[in-house]
C-alpha cells in the first residue's frame, strides 16, 4: 500500500498556510449546502452530510462554523445552486487526472479546467476514459506525531471499525476503506481517541507513472496548480509519481 497518501500528505501540509485554509473552508462549506439540499439537515439521516462532517471536523473546520453553514443551507435551500461536475484527461506523458468540481456555472467551470489541460500541454477527455485506472475508497489520514499509539494497535482499532487496510507511511498512517463505510470507521477512531488529519472518499490510483523529462514535469506542475487555484474545483486526481 506504500504510496497511496504521500500526494494527500503534500497536500495537507501546503494547507496549513492560511490562504488554503480559507480554500478547503469554502470548499467544504458548498458540499454542505449541497448534501442539506439533497438529503436534509440531520447527519443521522443523511449520510452524505455525515460524511461532508467529517472531513470538516479533520481540516479543524470549528464546530459552530460546521453547524452555523447546516443552519443556513437549510434555510436557503431553494437557493443551492451549486451542481458536481467530474472531468477526465491526459496530462503530459498521458498522466491521467482526474478533476472533481462544484459550480454553479458549469460553462465557466468547464472552460476553466479545458484552459489549465491546455496551458499544461495535455488535454480533457471523454468521461470514463482515465477513471477505471483509479479505485474510489475512503481515506483516513493520521499523523504520526500526533498519534501517540503503537502501528499494531491503531491498525486493529481501524479494522475492528470496519477498514478493509492499513499502512504505515514515513510520516502519517493510511486506512482504506470501502467508501459507504468511511464514516463508520471515522467514528470508531474518534471514539478511541485517534486524532485524525482527513477522512474522504477519495481516488487512488492503480498504478503510478514516473516523469523523467523536465519539461513535462513543468507542464504538468502547472495544469496542478491552475486547478488548485480555481474556487470551482473540489479535488484533483492523478497517477504520477512525484
Amino acid at each position: 500500500m506504500s504510496g497511496h497518501s504521500k500526494f494527500a500528505n503534500i497536500k495537507h501540509k501546503k494547507e496549513k498556510n492560511d490562504a488554503a485554509k480559507g480554500k478547503i473552508f469554502t470548499i467544504i462549506g458548498r458540499e454542505i449546502a449541497v448534501a442539506v439540499k439533497e438529503g436534509g439537515p440531520d447527519p443521522n439521516n443523511n449520510f452524505k452530510l455525515a460524511t461532508v462532517i467529517a472531513k470538516a471536523k479533520a481540516n479543524n473546520m470549528p464546530n459552530d462554523t460546521i453547524e452555523r453553514g447546516i443552519k443556513k443551507a437549510a434555510g436557503d435551500v431553494g437557493n443551492v445552486n451549486y451542481k458536481y461536475v467530474s472531468y477526465e484527461g491526459y496530462g503530459p506523458n498521458g498522466i491521467a487526472i482526474i478533476v472533481d468540481a462544484l459550480t454553479d456555472n458549469t460553462n465557466r467551470t468547464a472552460a476553466n479546467v479545458r484552459s489549465a489541460f491546455t496551458k499544461g500541454q495535455g488535454n480533457v477527455g471523454t468521461p470514463g476514459c482515465v477513471s477505471y485506472m483509479f479505485d474510489k475508497k475512503g481515506q483516513i489520514l493520521i499523523d504520526r506525531e500526533e498519534c501517540d499509539m503503537e502501528p499494531d494497535d491503531l491498525m486493529m482499532i481501524a479494522l475492528d471499525a470496519g477498514a478493509e487496510d492499513f499502512s504505515e507511511e514515513e510520516d502519517s498512517y493510511e486506512v482504506l476503506t470501502d467508501p459507504d463505510s468511511l464514516e463508520t470507521v471515522r467514528k470508531g477512531l474518534e471514539d478511541a481517541g485517534v486524532p485524525m488529519m482527513s477522512a474522504e472518499v477519495t481516488m487512488i490510483p492503480q498504478n503510478y507513472v514516473e516523469l523523467t523529462d523536465e519539461t513535462a514535469v513543468k507542464n504538468l506542475q502547472r495544469i496542478l496548480d491552475i486547478l488548485d487555484e480555481d474556487d470551482d474545483v473540489q479535488a484533483v486526481y492523478h497517477n504520477w509519481d512525484e
